[in-house]
């Protein structure tokens, strides 16, 4: 429904209109909610507070963030950018990355989960 908050789930389909609604950025914190986690995919919403940080680590699948609001320093291996709203980046697994928020930033984050042998995807 246009104007609605609301996440609504049909069958396999997820709507949500506005998804900035589920990022509430704790002071001084950091927020992740799983929107949707299935066989093939896994999409976190992140918000972080201005100087929070997620250190560097590595995820054991591909992976894709995506940046909706605010700005962060993100380094991917040796690439260091300042991000800003629309920034997107991909990653293969066992990448190196850290995110830092310069200023409140909302985060999406898909994460490709791997084929497994037999399977179709």
């Amino acid at each position: 429904m246009p104007g609605s908050e609301e996440r609504e789930e049909v069958a396999e389909t997820i709507i949500q209109d506005n998804i900035h609604s589920d990022a509430e950025i704790p002071t001084a914190g950091i927020i992740s909610r799983t929107l949707l986690s299935d066989q093939h995919i896994k999409v976190v919403l992140f918000g972080f507070d201005a100087g929070q940080e997620l250190s560097e680590h590595t995820a054991s699948v591909p992976a894709t963030i995506h940046i909706l609001s605010g700005e962060a320093d993100v380094v991917i291996g040796d690439d260091r950018r300042l991000a800003s709203p629309g920034f997107w980046a991909s990653m293969p697994a066992n990448m190196p990355h850290s995110i830092l928020a310069k200023t409140k930033t909302v985060m999406l984050l898909y994460m490709v989960k791997a084929a497994k042998p037999g399977s179709d995807a």
